[in-house]
């Protein structure tokens, strides 16, 4: 049968032997699905409709914000942001160098593999864990909270730092090499002027996560408004509760509109 001009030519067919991985794939995950369904406590989403009044007794509670202490609210929610900034710093610091020892196309097996496996192990160590260890060591308070998110963003920015310096074109950088230039100067003037728009990309996104995750990180006194929103909900005060939720959902929409208009004028 001849296609006519012009015409959109149908998809390629493929036999089952082919859709056979893609099957499994798929078979497989709603295998998991089904077996997580009973630990997951799946079986108790009918109560969300049968326990509706409490839901809506609670949240009632929610619709009416108390900003009598608005200005400690806006206070601590600036040192959260100020934590994460810092957070993020030094994490940048630290992920530049991890970054390119862990790409495949700049390090040697022998360096690339074991930096990549300590990465692995800084990215699965929790926030709370990693600044409980510091609140040990240096007490409770923002410095902590900075710790915990630098190593744990270290660890994350360095592995999306590597992959794309893996994605370079590499002419730039064999046109370094062929005048004669050191490995740092291919580097400086080959790796980084293509990929610093994306890394900047990376590390603000790093930034907005951290200005979330350092709220969290006030469960264990590290300092910022995470304190004052666990005090509350321990409390009881919703109304507080409901107020201290609103700065966080402004400051946070705010660095998100800020982090949109600096990638729209790098990428």
């Amino acid at each position: 049968m001849t296609v006519q001009s012009g015409a959109i030519p149908p998809p390629p067919s493929r036999t089952l032997l082919q859709r056979l991985p893609d099957l499994a794939l798929w078979g497989g995950l709603i295998v998991l699905l089904m077996v997580a369904f009973g630990p997951a406590e799946i079986n108790k989403l009918p109560l969300l409709f049968s326990k509706s009044e409490n839901m809506q007794q609670f949240g009632s509670e929610f619709l009416k914000p108390d900003f009598t202490d608005w200005k400690l609210y806006v206070g601590q929610m600036w040192l959260t942001i100020q934590i994460a900034l810092w957070g993020t710093g030094l994490a940048i610091l630290a992920a530049v160098p991890l970054g390119l020892l862990a790409s495949r196309n700049m390090s040697p097996s022998f360096i690339q593999i074991p930096v990549r496996r300590f990465l692995d192990i800084v990215r699965s160590a929790p926030d709370l864990v990693i600044g409980t260890i510091f609140i040990v060591a240096v007490g409770p308070g923002p410095f902590a909270g900075v710790m915990a998110l630098a190593i744990n963003t270290s660890g994350v920015l360095a592995k999306l730092f590597s992959e794309a310096v893996e994605s370079i074109d590499r002419g730039p950088v064999e046109g370094v090499r062929a005048t004669g230039a050191h490995k740092l100067h291919e580097i400086v003037w080959g790796v980084i002027p293509q990929v610093a728009p994306l890394w900047t990309s990376y590390a603000l996104y790093r930034f907005e996560s951290n200005s979330r995750s350092a709220t969290v990180l006030g469960l264990i006194g590290a300092g910022g408004i995470g304190q004052l929103l666990f005090d509350s909900l321990n409390g009881f005060a919703y109304s507080r509760t409901a107020a201290i939720v609103v700065i966080i959902i402004a400051a946070v929409s705010l660095i998100d509109m800020l982090s949109q208009a600096i990638r729209s004028r790098l990428l």
